[in-house]
């Protein structure tokens, strides 16, 4: 299951995590991110020691999805050392591509 973060939380879980970070920008009526959630938090299984998995509730976080430019749900950002290194974006996304870039990252 993934941390769920905001504004306060952000730079501790994301920025300073130690390990790679996903970040899933989701809102509850979004049907495509509510679809992708049990993937997601599949991937938080399967990559437990190597990969950090967090959520951000775009509608009680405004001012976050501002900040980073998130404007658009569901999008999913993945941080290395402190640094955002891509991002999906879409509705029409697909585990296997978010797992394409998990991947990447970790390796």
């Amino acid at each position: 299951m993934g941390i769920e973060v905001n504004s306060e939380t952000f730079e501790k879980e994301v920025v300073r995590s130690e390990v790679p970070v996903l970040v899933d920008f989701w809102g509850p009526q979004c049907a495509p991110c509510l679809a992708l959630m049990p993937k997601v938090e599949g991937l938080a299984e399967k990559y437990a020691e190597k990969l950090r998995i967090t959520k951000v509730d775009a509608s009680k976080n405004r001012r976050l999805c501002l900040n980073l430019k998130v404007f658009g749900l569901p999008t999913f950002l993945f941080y290395k050392n402190g640094k955002e290194v891509d991002r999906l974006s879409g509705n029409s996304l697909k585990i296997e591509e978010i797992e394409e870039v998990v991947e990447k990252i970790i390796g």
